[in-house]
């Protein structure tokens, strides 16, 4: 039976999508009831932290599965750049509220401290660590065969959302401990954390987005694959940069100039054909050159 979402990738994404919005919904009641309860600025400032996780997935599981649409006339390029903007929103959304739960952990510091000490503190902490550990590890899972940014934001969020309850779990050993000052020490710590991450998930998303051009491996291994070919003389203004989470090539490509044009289209099918082969490579747009006439820039390539 068909997918009522389409392909399997794209069921199998918004399913991912989805869990994480259950999941996160979840982490928010349990944290916020125990954190409002008992007067817990860690415990609130992480599940306030959950709320922009819960946006933010909530989000991906609206847009993020557009990248499975094929092109048409408005989008001839395909959808791929809809991922990475999701995943800025991701990014953006997490850095804001991070600042935002910086200013209550500072009045934290300012005002008096008035936590009551409850097991039931320890016991939504080690209950939303057990839930964001099985979120990170179910989306890492499917995403290992999707290769999604957008999932993989996620997944990070779900990672760090450990860390940042682990924050918070020293801040309620202190209430316990009769030192309720290390709630808004935690609470700070957790907002620090917070706005690191997302501004790590914008930064490297908004490379996608701009066009920006990949490490140098991902330019070697294209002109690896050039040279493979038999045909080839000379590779030269080769450019290659990112369209959403793609690769996209233009390079110019030196062949023997007695060749026929059925000869030299022939080459550049292999060519285009085994560039689109590799890893992330999306377009690629390849111009044949008749070799020995030197009038291309001059290029480590040529």
């Amino acid at each position: 039976m068909p997918s009522l979402w389409g392909s399997d990738d794209r069921a199998r994404f918004q399913r991912v999508a989805a869990v994480n919005v259950a999941g996160n919904a979840v982490k928010i009641a349990v944290e916020g009831a125990a954190g409002l309860a008992f007067g817990s600025v860690a415990l609130v400032a992480d599940a306030a932290h959950s709320v922009a996780d819960l946006v933010a997935s909530a989000v991906v599981f609206v847009w993020g599965g557009s990248r499975y649409e094929s092109a048409d006339e408005t989008h001839p390029h395909g959808h791929q750049r809809i991922e990475p903007l999701t995943a800025l929103f991701v990014g953006t959304t997490i850095a804001i509220l991070g600042l935002l739960l910086v200013r209550e952990a500072v009045l934290g510091f300012v005002g008096p401290v008035d936590v009551t000490a409850s097991p039931v503190l320890v016991a939504a902490l080690l209950f939303a660590m057990v839930d964001m550990y099985l979120l990170y590890r179910y989306t890492e899972l499917v995403n290992a065969d999707l290769g999604s940014t957008a999932l993989d934001a996620l997944a990070v969020d779900s990672l760090n959302d450990i860390y940042t309850t682990i924050a918070a779990l020293v801040g309620v050993f202190g209430v316990l401990l009769n030192v309720p000052v290390l709630d808004p020490v935690a609470g700070a710590l957790v907002s620090a954390l917070v706005v690191y991450q997302g501004v790590e998930i914008g930064r490297e998303n908004v490379t996608y987005l701009v066009g920006g051009a990949p490490p140098p491996g991902d330019r070697d291994r294209v002109v690896a694959a050039l040279r493979d070919h038999a045909a080839v003389e000379g590779v030269h203004d080769l450019t290659v940069f990112y369209d959403g989470t793609e690769l996209e090539v233009e390079v110019h490509v030196e062949v023997d100039g007695t060749m026929t044009l059925r000869e030299a289209h022939d080459i550049e099918t292999e060519l285009v054909t085994s560039l689109r082969a590799l890893e992330d490579i999306g377009d690629v747009h390849v111009h044949l050159d008749p070799s020995g006439l030197g009038e291309w820039k001059d290029a480590p390539e040529a």
